[in-house]
């Protein structure tokens, strides 16, 4: 019996927001008031699995970075 979860998930509609946006992982961690690393932003985009907490960090360091208003269904298909 394999309960395994799938981590790999493909390239994430993040990534091309942040492409839309002219963005690079460094802006997305400098407009973050939480504590946040780079390799976060590229695991979101390249598609693993990010922890709901994380997701939520991402979220709003996004909204942040463009004063826009992305929801999670906007930048994860997972």
């Amino acid at each position: 019996m394999n309960n395994s979860i799938e981590r790999d998930l493909g390239e994430q509609p993040i990534a091309r927001i942040m492409i839309a946006d002219g963005l690079s992982p460094h802006d997305i961690v400098a407009a973050s008031t939480k504590q946040m690393t780079h390799k976060m932003i590229s695991r979101a985009a390249k598609g693993r699995r990010l922890t709901p907490p994380v997701q939520l960090k991402i979220l709003n360091a996004l909204n942040k970075a463009t004063g826009k208003n992305y929801s999670l269904r906007d930048l994860f298909n997972y």
